[in-house]
């Protein structure tokens, strides 16, 4: 049984499935040429991320198709409804980056109140001859401590990304389209706290929170839009780790020339993999290529989730 990891699958991935007698290439096949080697090597189960995407035209394309997998929570690049109507079996690993993901959101929070996403740029150009300057420009820095988080969209990432919050001292306030409450669990020590979140209309978490990080998947329209940024607090900032075009960075990179905004972090962004240069120069922006789940355990855990999945249907 073959299996094509497109875009990569983690050690631990392959070995669990050779273990298991499949055999595992991790070629990166181009996207035009994707139905063609399918079909050609007789793969039973593509494996992709990001970059590749599964449309009508492979799901068609590939008859020996048995399964596709999706490394990550996000399924936005495949046709899942319609690849589940032709019989195919469509897997992904919602849990396995959240923490990853949930602490990321929080590099760019720590980095950006203390301005390090900046002074991490100006201090080797002009450190040296500056430092007195640098000192005093880098010098009016907050506390996240009892400052209030909005984190838009509760799902698994969104509840870590509260875990944290809570654990270093800030109140929280949630939306979900989806969901009026949640319980999570605080894990502090030998001891778990449970704790009942509510959640609020988003009017209300724009117009009370410091800090926003949306959690959602890709959307038709955006979530934070001209009409948001005009409710959010003055001074306040937003995350975004979730999805490129959930945000209108136009609107964006007004509200932050104007000083209604302090700062911005970007994982994601609207014209990915080519960032608008007004983005990716803005001083008042943290910046990452999209690396929210890329870290080694959680790339273990979604290549062995992955590989179970796998081992467990055909082993059914």
């Amino acid at each position: 049984m073959k299996i094509l990891a497109n875009d990569g699958i983690s050690q631990s991935g392959i070995n669990l499935l050779k273990d298991n007698k499949f055999e595992v290439i991790t070629d990166t096949v181009d996207q035009d040429k994707l139905i063609e080697y399918i079909n050609k090597n007789g793969i039973s189960v593509l494996l992709v991320r990001s970059a590749t995407k599964v449309r009508k035209d492979i799901i068609d394309g590939c008859k020996s198709l048995k399964i596709i997998g999706r490394g990550g929570v996000g399924m936005d690049n495949i046709d899942v409804e319609y690849a589940r109507s032709k019989g195919l079996l469509v897997i992904n690993t919602p849990s396995a980056s959240s923490t990853s993901v949930a602490e990321l959101v929080f590099s760019h929070l720590y980095s950006c109140v203390r301005f390090l996403h900046d002074s991490n740029r100006n201090m080797p150009l002009s450190g040296e001859k500056d430092f007195k300057k640098l000192k005093k420009n880098y010098s009016a820095g907050v506390e996240l401590k009892n400052k209030t988080l909005g984190i838009v969209g509760f799902g698994r990432i969104g509840q870590e990304v509260a875990k944290i919050a809570l654990g270093v001292g800030m109140k929280i306030l949630v939306y979900d389209k989806y969901i009026k409450e949640s319980n999570i669990v605080l894990e502090i020590a030998d001891s778990k706290i449970k704790l009942r979140i509510d959640t609020v209309p988003i009017e209300d978490l724009l117009r009370k929170s410091d800090f926003i990080t949306l959690h959602v998947p890709a959307q038709k329209e955006y979530v934070i839009g001209k009409k948001e940024f005009q409710i959010m607090k003055n001074n306040s900032a937003i995350i975004n780790a979730s999805r490129g075009g959930v945000i209108d960075e136009v609107e964006l990179t007004k509200n932050l020339n104007s000083g209604k905004l302090l700062f911005a972090g970007l994982d994601t962004f609207e014209n990915e993999p080519n960032p608008s240069i007004q983005i990716l120069m803005n001083p008042k922006i943290s910046l990452s290529p999209h690396i929210g789940a890329a870290t080694n355990e959680a790339q273990d855990r979604i290549g062995s989730e992955l590989a179970n999945q796998i081992i467990d249907f055909f082993n059914s």
